[in-house]
């Protein structure tokens, strides 16, 4: 395996005029020293400054990195295990440790150099660290090179200046100039973008199985430096200069086919281990895989899935089912636009018993065919665009590997050759079920964390509000944004919920952590606030309310989450924002716990995050909630969000609150337009976190909507109070609905001045339902009671719970309100 082979980089560069050569530059490590050195140095480094590091982490890091040299390695394992990831402290320490004994050097160097340098002028470009020096000169070679340019100079490659001084110290130009390197990215790309000839080394730290595209990437490709002159010549169209002068000649031939193919084999199954099943998504973890294939061993992959693996269920096969259908997941081939398929991906392919497919499927066994196979033939035979297909490609050999994980058909995965001249053999066989036996199971975790998903969406969006509730106090709109992360969707939610005197609650909250925990808790704590909401009671005391809930959740939790080996699973508490608006006085109360305050726009357009009082997040319990009042002007819009819309792994809250103010401000008058205005302003794709959002214009109840008196405590004033009602629907057009009232009024005055405390008020209020409350001093609530038949009262409440559609109590600071709603008649 030392003899060059010239792969051009394109078709222009192939039919340029070959110039001359007239220097050739070296990279060290690889080329001239074995560059094992180098990971030496950099294992004792990351273990010194680490504090010890399991070899498996730092050869898989390293396998995983390796291609993009040395600096990005640096960065790789700074980012990973120095503190501060301070790669330039990793960099010194590695140079501590970096030698380079006589070993060391290639046994191919000093022969090569020395005929070479009577043709070309040499030079070093390296990042190796200045004691090379030392060993270039204890091996005599310092001398043979114009120009060494080592790490630490003023410019280090893969900077083209680091090139081109070289260059200039020699007085030869890059048109006029190699460089032989086993870098791709420090040394071919760099050199090639400068217009110099390019000679790529296959060995030391090297990737042992480059693809296709990587090969067509150099001028040249050697494996040893003996090579290099005739690597030389042929990118000049020149004699090779002799190594040596023979004097005789002696052979020795080792095989190293089958540890050359064991090592390329392991390095393609690492790869797979790092590049496939990158995400949770079926098809993308699907397409690495055809992918990785295609690089490597296969010139076209399909990767075909049963309908329900996409969908997240369980797959049922059927091996009696014939014939087997499967809907086409990914696929890639070497040749762009994937010509070769005769099934788009989306699209269903049927795959009868007789065909390998089938077969495969059926046996569950991965196989191997050619594609002049009798059985081949006959199945083709019975697939006219199939085999039009194999005919006009050349397709002449085949792997079939059923897709198998955790005792369950997911699919096939079917690999072709027809560019590469060799069909496939055993070891391709086994290296195909090896990398899919991966996939396979990096596709059934995409499935059921797609089934996990799918459960906590529908869980989540059939305990959320699917329409706003009847009510006139706000003008309302709200979007909802699931979570796309490997963790699973969150449990945020909002809600609008109608209150006792025209008035309107507001809730935002936010459950920590993911999955279907995260949006059962959030069922549950939705649950219990539209339940607290019923009872009428202040935001402060609501939050109160439910801290006490989420502390009793944690500790039914706690027996189960010793069980749980997942931590992040427990559910530790929740954020949520509440808020009431009268439209009647214009006045919103909120309290809120750890949850992020609302947005304010004002009618000039003004945005404004109020400062109010935040409580500590429910389920820590003990501490206190504060409530504040804000007026809403008339025109203005109120924002209620959660911190999925606002905070994202790079953008921190000030920054999203910024973003949202932006949004905001001078907002469209249609809510729906300013939702889709705040999402794309904020929100890029699918985010990480749950992200909710409710957007409320408050609303007015004109004052001629509204009638109040203060009544005496008098048993005397029920008539009037009575007559006081019954003109006032009577202004109201509501003359239908006096007869009811009446009885109401009549019952709750006189309820509120024998059992209550003055002073006794009565208000009427028409909105989409007629209102009657009745208020005084006493904080004593009624309950309603059967009386029995010799009873002398006890009916009261009971006719009242029959003649209207809701009644209630709310009680307040100063005593309590008895309330009442009916529908309005028919045309109001």
């Amino acid at each position: 395996m030392n003899e060059a082979r010239h792969t051009g980089r394109s078709l222009s560069r192939q039919e340029r005029p070959a110039e001359r050569i007239d220097a050739v530059l070296f990279d060290i490590g690889g080329t001239i020293y074995d560059d094992a050195r180098y990971v030496q140095a950099l294992h004792q480094a990351v273990m010194e400054l680490a504090g010890g590091v399991e070899e498996s982490e730092f050869w898989g890091l390293y396998e995983a990195e390796r291609e993009g040299g040395s600096r990005l390695l640096h960065t790789a394992f700074a980012r990973r295990f120095v503190p501060g990831r301070d790669a330039a402290l990793l960099h010194r320490h590695i140079v501590q440790h970096w030698e380079y004994p006589v070993e060391a050097l290639y046994t191919d160097v000093r022969p090569t150099l020395h005929a070479l340098v009577h043709q070309y002028r040499l030079g070093i470009v390296s990042l190796s660290p200045p004691q090379v020096r030392e060993a270039l000169r204890r091996d005599g070679l310092e001398e043979i090179f114009d120009a060494i340019l080592l790490g630490g100079e003023p410019f280090e490659k893969p900077d083209p200046r680091s090139f081109l001084t070289a260059l200039e110290q020699m007085g030869v130009p890059p048109a006029r100039a190699a460089y032989v390197g086993n870098w791709l990215d420090t040394d071919i790309r760099p050199t090639a973008r400068l217009g110099m000839r390019t000679v790529w080394m296959l060995r030391g730290e090297a990737p042992p199985a480059p693809t296709r595209s990587q090969l067509k990437e150099p001028d040249a490709v050697i494996t040893s430096l003996t090579g290099l002159p005739t690597a030389l010549a042929r990118l000049t169209n020149s004699p090779a200069p002799a190594v040596t002068r023979v004097r005789g000649m002696s052979t020795a031939a080792v095989d190293i086919t089958g540890q050359y193919r064991s090592r390329q084999r392991l390095s393609i199954v690492n790869a797979a281990s790092v590049r496939i099943g990158s995400t949770l998504d079926v098809t993308r973890t699907a397409q690495e895989l055809a992918d990785l294939a295609t690089e490597h061993f296969a010139d076209f992959v399909s990767v075909d899935l049963f309908e329900s693996v996409f969908r997240g269920t369980e797959p049922e096969f059927d091996p009696a089912s014939r014939p087997v259908v499967l809907r086409r997941a990914a696929q890639q081939s070497v040749l762009d636009g994937c010509p070769e398929s005769v099934v788009a991906p989306g699209n269903t392919d049927r795959y009868p018993d007789d065909s390998p497919m089938g077969r495969a499927l059926a046996t569950g066994e991965p196989a191997w065919h050619w594609v002049e196979e009798p059985d081949i033939q006959r199945w083709l035979a019975h697939d006219a665009s199939r085999s039009d297909t194999v005919r006009a490609y050349g397709i002449h050999s085949l792997v079939v590997v059923p897709l198998r994980a955790r005792g369950t058909t997911l699919g096939l995965a079917v690999f072709l050759r027809h560019r590469t001249p060799e069909a496939f053999d055993v070891n391709d066989l086994l290296l195909a079920e090896e990398i899919t036996t991966r996939a396979s199971l990096a596709i059934d975790n995409a499935r059921r964390y797609t089934r996990e998903r799918n459960t906590a969406v529908a869980l989540q969006r059939s305990m959320l509000p699917r329409q706003p509730p009847r009510q006139s106090a706000v003008e309302v709109d709200s979007r909802y944004v699931p979570a796309d992360s490997k963790a699973g969707i969150g449990g945020d939610w909002f809600d609008v919920i109608p209150l006792s005197g025209a008035r309107v609650a507001l809730v935002v909250g936010d459950v920590v952590g993911h999955g279907i925990q995260a949006s059962a808790t959030m069922g549950r704590l939705r649950t219990a606030v539209l339940t607290l909401a019923e009872i009428d009671i202040p935001p402060d005391e609501l939050l109160t309310q439910l801290d006490d809930l989420v502390l009793r959740l944690d500790r039914e939790a706690e027996p189960l989450s010793r069980e749980v080996t997942e931590p992040e699973d427990e559910v530790a508490g929740a954020t949520c924002l509440y808020a009431v608006y009268d439209p009647i006085s214009r006045h919103c109360t909120l309290a809120r716990a750890g949850h992020p305050a609302p947005a304010i726009v004002y009618p000039d357009g003004t945005v404004d995050f109020p400062d109010l009082p935040i409580g500590p997040p429910l389920g820590l319990g003990g501490l206190p909630f504060e409530s504040a009042e804000l007026v809403l002007p008339e025109g203005s819009l109120i924002a209620l969000f959660t911190n999925g819309l606002i905070e994202t792994a790079d953008r921190d809250m000030d920054i999203g609150l910024m973003r949202l103010r932006d949004a905001l401000a001078n907002a469209p008058s249609c809510l729906k337009d300013t939702c889709d205005r705040v999402l794309r302003a904020l929100l890029s794709g699918t985010p990480a976190d749950d992200a909710a959002l409710l957007l409320a214009r408050p609303q007015t109840l004109d004052a001629s909507q509204v009638a109040t008196w203060d009544l005496p405590s008098d048993p005397a004033v029920v008539a009037s109070a009575r007559q006081l009602a019954a003109d006032q629907l009577a202004s109201w057009g509501l003359d239908e609905a006096a007869f009811i009232t009446e009885l109401v009024v009549s019952e709750l005055v006189t309820n509120a001045i024998r059992y209550g405390q003055p002073p006794v008020r009565l208000r009427l209020i028409k909105d989409i339902s007629l209102i009657c409350e009745v208020s005084d001093a006493s904080s004593t609530s009624p309950h309603m009671r059967r009386a029995r038949a010799d009873d002398e009262g006890g009916r009261g409440l009971l006719l009242i719970a029959q003649l209207t559609q809701r009644w209630g109590t709310r009680h307040t600071t100063s005593g309590k309100t008895i309330w009442t709603e009916q529908s309005l008649p028919a045309g109001h």
